[in-house]
């Protein structure tokens, strides 16, 4: 199996039990920094199995820098644990001293983006190491946004040395909600720094009168992102690839079953191009 799943709490101690036949976990960094229980039963399971830790918190895009205290934390808690990847959101969340609990988007602008570009490089050298950023599901386009998502993600591996986290679930969602073309979107990001995949699933709200799409994580990951994440592996290779579900929770079996299906799409475009090539 090459996709890895987001270990959630109703799950830690059927994998502490069983041992599932999963490559890796991903954990949410903030739901560990202030130890206890949680922290010591992750600690066994990191014993046995490679992990990631996602970040939400150090709010990069904040026009008021990085919490150098929440920095700290999670530094420990990576020094701790030793991920295979570190990863944080194209986003901010706090303001005044205060966190919100949403990851609020960032205007496409180069002012933002040498904020975000002072923020990332600050967070990398307090961590000791490279951070992946995430591409945002995006319900609003900033009327000062001058710079294409694309271009300014781009721009900031650039001037960072960051690598990306491609979510292609976001990635859908944006282009459908925005209008955009989500195979140009890809095209666009830079390969050779895409270091990981995300998929997870997405409902359709009605917002006055418009469709719109929600990345909730709340289902099995929709037909089109399995096709958007056959044409990544077609065109830039296999990534650690991780399935997300953070609402309506299902058994661990169920995460297990769409880790496989990411797991047969590799294995059928593998042998496709070992066809092609004999």
């Amino acid at each position: 199996m090459v996709a890895g799943i987001g270990l959630r709490s109703v799950h830690v101690a059927e994998v502490i039990a069983c041992s599932p036949s999963v490559p890796w976990f991903e954990i949410h960094a903030e739901n560990y920094l202030c130890g206890g229980p949680a922290l010591r039963s992750l600690e066994r399971i990191r014993a046995s199995y490679p992990v990631s830790v996602h970040a939400v918190g150090l709010s990069l895009g904040s026009a008021e820098g990085v919490d150098q205290r929440h920095l700290r934390r999670l530094r420990a808690l990576i020094d701790r644990l030793q991920p295979m990847l570190v990863s944080e959101h194209l986003s901010w969340s706090r303001a005044g001293g205060r966190y919100f609990n949403h990851l609020l988007p960032v205007p496409y602008t180069p002012e933002a983006l040498d904020r975000f570009v002072e923020n990332v490089q600050r967070a990398q050298d307090g961590l000791g190491r490279a951070l992946l950023i995430e591409n945002p599901s995006s319900y609003l386009r900033f009327l000062e946004s001058a710079i294409p998502e694309p271009e300014f993600i781009v721009e900031l591996s650039r001037r960072t040395g960051c690598g990306l986290l491609c979510d292609l679930n976001n990635v859908y969602v944006t282009s459908v909600n925005l209008g955009l073309d989500p195979d140009a979107y890809l095209e666009a990001l830079p390969g050779d720094r895409i270091a990981e995949f995300h998929l997870a699933g997405h409902c359709r709200n009605d917002a006055d009168g418009v469709s719109v799409l929600i990345d909730d994580h709340g289902s099995r990951v929709a037909p089109e992102v399995w096709d958007l994440y056959a044409g990544a592996l077609a065109c830039w290779g296999l990534r650690p690839t991780l399935i997300e579900w953070d609402t309506a929770i299902p058994a661990l079996q169920v995460l297990m079953d769409e880790a496989q299906h990411a797991t047969s799409l590799v294995n059928t475009l593998s042998a496709r191009a070992h066809a092609l090539a004999g």
